[in-house]
């Protein structure tokens, strides 16, 4: 029977906001929507002190930015681009288009259409956060979205040039410094300045997350997101110290991220309990890091491994890193899940800053019914239809017929009869009044 050595507060599963955080961005979207421009500087200047002539960044002052980096940070920022686009085109060439003949003459197909303009939300706050530039524009971009509107707030009232830097190599059509709910408004409903785009992913805040759960419908989203959360499944084997370690590098994420260590030893528990303890006042974001761990840490030591994957998949954690003997076991005992990262030599940081793997991924639960944003989400798969052979298509006019009548769908029958009629010589009272008639 498992049993929790730390437990955490639950987040509820469902939206992440509050009453008051909902209607606040209910009341921003009606005002954006209502005066366009105006309301979004309106609230750029009330919450980030920025009331710029243009929020959109011309190719000059981009180019600017990206000069005044250190040569470094551009080749970093290019090197991770690289391995974020060079998965993300293997994920499209494996989207394989089908049209397939299911009965003579009658041929069905589908394709994948990237949606025509995207929209990504950078978030800022406390610190420049390039590597959600690279998950949302690269990826859209290798899907063969033609526009990609791309935003982020300033931070502390300055340009962030790192994140603008990675928007611009990402490939970004439009860069705008402009951030929170006024942003994804912006995007989503088209303002003067804006035009609107038909779906809208990236990572943010609460009010951002809300924002989006809002406007769902008008505009398309990559998913709903709350707090980051790690998951570390872990046996025996396991390093302590790197358990420590890697638990407390998600939970720097906000206070309340979640941070959950399920395992089969209760001696590495309690010893990454002592670890956690030693190395959080060492830790300069532990203003994060810590009250993420004292609300939300957990620490649940199963019987056995079966438990222990159960408890593990149970949680649907977004990120879940596996330190066991066999990491690769998970590959087959869990099902829910954002990404998984195998073995020590992976870390959940390799997944959030540098390894290909996209960032953007489901929280709060939803690894139950969704994966996280991948060239995929760019993609419409639409089908086509097309009936070559008028023998097929009156036998098919036939069972439309039949079809439509026992769901008193007399038009949709009509549809059907008249191919019946046309291709096979069926007769039908309707029709012969109506040629009669014309005659």
């Amino acid at each position: 029977m498992a049993r929790e050595l730390k437990k955490t507060v639950s987040p509820a599963r469902g939206a992440a906001s509050g009453g008051e955080v909902a209607e606040r961005v209910r009341e921003i979207i009606a005002e954006v929507r209502a005066r366009g421009d105006a309301a979004v500087r309106e609230y750029s200047a009330r919450f980030d002190g920025w009331e710029p002539e243009s929020f959109r960044l011309d190719a000059d002052r981009v180019a600017e930015l990206v000069a005044s980096l250190p040569d470094q940070v551009v080749e970093d920022i290019r090197f991770v681009q690289e391995q974020v686009r060079g998965f993300a085109l293997v994920q499209r060439e494996a989207l394989r288009e089908v049209e397939v003949e299911t009965l003579p003459g009658v041929v069905l197909g589908h394709k994948h259409v990237p949606v025509a303009a995207a929209g990504a939300y950078v978030p800022g706050g406390r610190y420049p956060l390039t590597a959600s530039a690279h998950m949302t524009i690269v990826t859209a971009k290798a899907a063969g979205v033609p526009r990609v509107v791309a935003c982020t707030p300033p931070i502390r009232g300055e340009v962030p040039a790192a994140t603008v830097a990675a928007m611009h190599l990402a490939g970004a059509d439009e860069i705008h410094l402009l951030g929170g709910v006024q942003a994804v408004a912006a995007m989503a409903l088209g303002t003067e300045s804006i035009e609107a785009v038909d779906l809208i992913a990236g990572p943010g805040n609460a009010y951002v997350a809300e924002a989006k759960r809002q406007l769902f419908g008008e505009v398309g989203i990559d998913l709903f997101a709350g707090p980051t959360e790690i998951l570390v499944v872990a046996d025996d084997t396991a390093d302590p110290l790197t358990v420590a370690v890697d638990l407390l590098s998600q939970a720097e994420h906000g206070p309340d991220s979640p941070a959950v260590l399920v395992t089969t030893s209760e001696a590495l528990a309690r010893e990454v309990l002592e670890l956690v303890e030693r190395l959080l006042p060492g830790l300069p974001t532990n203003d994060m890091a810590g009250p993420a761990w004292r609300d939300h840490g957990r620490v649940v030591v199963c019987d056995d491994a079966d438990e222990m994957w159960r408890v593990a998949d149970s949680l649907a954690s977004e990120h879940v890193e596996v330190l066991t003997a066999q990491p690769r076991e998970a590959l087959e005992r869990m099902q829910n899940y954002g990404a998984l990262f195998l073995g020590e030599g992976t870390c959940v940081s390799y997944g959030d800053k540098v390894i290909g793997t996209n960032h953007v991924l489901p929280t709060l639960g939803a690894a139950r019914y969704t994966g996280g944003l991948w060239v995929g989400k760019y993609l419409k798969t639409v089908t086509y239809q097309e009936v070559r052979d008028p023998a097929q298509s009156a036998e098919l006019g036939r069972v439309c017929g039949r079809a439509s009548r026992v769901e008193l769908f007399e038009g949709h029958a009509r549809s059907g009869d008249l191919r019946a009629y046309k291709y096979g010589g069926d007769r039908f009272d309707w029709i012969d009044d109506l040629v009669g008639a014309q005659a």
